[in-house]
C-alpha cells in the first residue's frame, strides 16, 4: 500500500503541462460534434430520432485519452518515496551520580510540599530528559549509601529517587563528605569522558568520618566536576525539632543554615558550580542549567531509500490508451 502523504516529485515543474487539459477538453466540446457522420435529407418528417446509448457514451473515448496524459505527466514529475533509516552514536558520555541529603530537615516546609519532595520531582525530570547518560543515585543524612549505581537503565534510576523517603533508616546528621565520597567511589573507575556528581543538602558537616575536603580532593584526584546544590530559603522555615507521642514530627520556625562556603569551595576547586535553591522554582531552574551545561555529544547517521514511483503511473496510462483505442475499434467503430 502507498503512503500518499510520503510521496514526492523530483521535477515538480511538469505539473504545469496540467494546464494543457483545460484547452484539449474545451476543444473537444465544440468539435466534436463535426467529428460525426451526417447525412442530408429533405425533409425529417416522419422520423423520429434518438440518441444510442453508445452514442452517450463516446465522449468517454476522449476522457481515458486525456486521463492518461494526466497520468503521464505525473509519471514525468518524478513521484518517490523515500524511507529513512536514522542510527545514532554516543560520542562523549557523561557519567552522573545525584547525591541527595535525606536528613530530617529535608523535611523543612519552605518547598512545596516539603524540601525532599521538590528534590525528588527535578530529579526525577532532569532524568527522564537525559536517556543517554549513565546516573547513579546517593543518598546520605549522617552516614551514606548508594541507592542505585551508575546505569543506562532510565527506570532503575527513576524508581531510586521515587523510592526516596526519610524512614530513619541512615543515621540522623548531615554528612556532606561521607554523600560526596560514596559518590565519588561510584565514579571513580568511569571510563566516561565527562563524570559529574551533583550534591543536594540543606545542611551543614555535622557527622561522618570522611572530611568534605578531602572528599572534594578525591573527586579532583579522578577527574571528577561537582556541581553543588544548597536547598533552603533564605531567613527561617518551617522546620521539624521533635516528635509527638505518635511519632508524628512536630515543626516550628527555625533558621536556615546552610555551609554555603564549603559548597564553592567543593564546587570550584573540582571545576563545577555552586547553586542557592531558595524555592520550588529556582530549583528548577538550577537542574535545568546544569542540564545545558552537561551536554551528551549525540552523532546521528541517517540513510535514505529513495523509490521511483513513476513506473505505475505510466503503465496506467498505457493501458488507458489500449483501451481507448480497443474501444474505438470495436464498440465505437464509424463507418469511413
Amino acid at each position: 500500500m502507498w503512503n500518499f502523504e510520503n510521496i514526492k516529485f523530483l521535477n515538480p515543474e511538469f505539473f504545469w503541462l496540467l494546464l494543457l487539459l483545460v484547452p484539449l477538453a474545451v476543444f473537444y466540446f465544440f468539435s466534436h460534434r463535426k467529428q460525426q457522420a451526417e447525412v442530408y435529407i429533405s425533409s425529417t418528417a416522419g422520423f423520429k430520432f434518438k440518441e444510442s446509448l453508445l452514442g452517450k457514451l463516446k465522449p468517454i473515448l476522449y476522457l481515458l485519452r486525456l486521463l492518461a496524459i494526466a497520468l503521464l505527466i505525473i509519471a514525468i514529475a518524478r513521484p518517490q518515496t523515500t524511507d529513512v533509516t536514522t542510527r545514532t552514536k554516543k560520542t562523549s558520555g557523561i557519567d552522573i551520580v545525584l547525591a541527595i541529603d535525606v536528613s530530617a530537615s529535608m523535611l523543612a516546609r519552605d518547598f512545596k510540599p516539603d524540601r525532599l519532595q521538590a528534590t525528588k520531582e527535578v530529579a526525577t525530570n532532569f532524568i527522564q530528559g537525559r536517556p543517554n547518560d549513565r546516573i547513579g543515585i546517593v543518598v546520605y543524612a549522617g552516614e551514606s549509601y548508594t541507592k542505585t549505581p551508575i546505569t543506562t537503565d532510565q527506570k532503575v534510576s527513576l524508581n531510586a529517587v521515587k523510592g526516596i523517603e526519610f524512614d530513619e533508616v541512615l543515621e540522623n546528621g548531615t554528612a556532606i563528605g561521607m554523600g560526596l565520597g560514596t559518590a565519588v567511589n561510584r565514579l571513580k573507575e568511569s571510563e566516561a569522558e565527562s563524570k559529574v556528581i551533583i550534591l543536594m543538602t540543606d545542611g551543614v558537616n555535622n557527622s561522618g568520618v570522611i572530611d568534605p575536603k578531602i572528599a572534594g580532593e578525591l573527586a579532583v584526584e579522578f577527574g571528577i566536576k561537582v556541581y553543588t546544590i544548597g536547598i533552603g530559603t533564605n531567613g527561617n522555615a518551617l522546620s521539624p525539632y521533635s516528635r509527638y507521642p505518635n511519632g508524628e514530627f512536630q515543626f516550628r520556625m527555625l533558621p536556615v543554615e546552610i555551609d554555603e562556603e564549603l559548597l564553592k569551595n567543593i564546587a570550584t576547586s573540582t571545576g563545577g558550580r555552586y547553586f542557592r535553591a531558595t524555592d520550588d522554582e529556582k530549583l528548577k531552574e538550577i537542574y535545568n542549567e546544569i542540564d545545558q551545561l552537561e551536554k551528551t555529544e549525540i552523532e546521528q547517521f541517517e540513510f535514505y531509500s529513495v523509490q521511483e514511483k513513476f513506473r505505475a503511473f505510466a503503465l496506467i496510462a498505457f493501458c488507458l490508451l489500449a483501451i481507448e483505442q480497443l474501444l474505438k475499434h470495436t464498440l465505437f467503430k464509424s463507418v469511413a
